[in-house]
């Protein structure tokens, strides 16, 4: 997982798994993201490969540092919008949205288009403001 802040509070996943990565860095980004303490919005266009797994290392680390983050997550990340122009696809993620959810302490929205996943981005941006925390 790539991410990209440089638009913040819209910030770019990639989850296209390149050999050799570290994870670490993914880590790093997404506390420097959290440590601004403001609201922000997770976007991506890609999806975990199909084909890779993440190993029990893998899913141990991502899952202590989640329960370690817990707080921050659910207080600053607002969404995290996938976009997905197949909307059969889209639906097979609506199951998967509710347990992403519960995981992550935020949800999971489902963007058609690059225009509707921004478009709802801003909305939850703007209504993020008006209740400010």
């Amino acid at each position: 997982m790539l991410m990209n802040s440089s638009d913040f509070p819209l910030v770019w996943m990639n989850f296209a798994q390149e050999p050799g990565h570290d994870h670490q860095n993914d880590f790093d980004e997404f506390e420097a993201n959290l440590q601004r303490e403001e609201s922000f919005v997770l976007l991506t266009d890609t999806t975990n490969a199909e084909d890779h797994e993440h190993s029990p290392e893998e899913k141990k680390r991502t899952a202590l540092w989640m329960k370690k983050h817990k707080v921050e997550l659910r207080k600053w990340v607002l969404a995290m919008i996938m976009i997905e122009p197949n909307s059969v696809k889209r639906l097979g993620f609506k199951a998967y949205a509710v347990v992403f959810a519960k995981f992550w302490g935020y949800p999971l929205l489902l963007a058609g288009s690059h225009e509707q996943a921004m478009e709802m981005a801003r909305e939850l941006l703007a209504k993020d403001g008006e209740s400010s925390h």
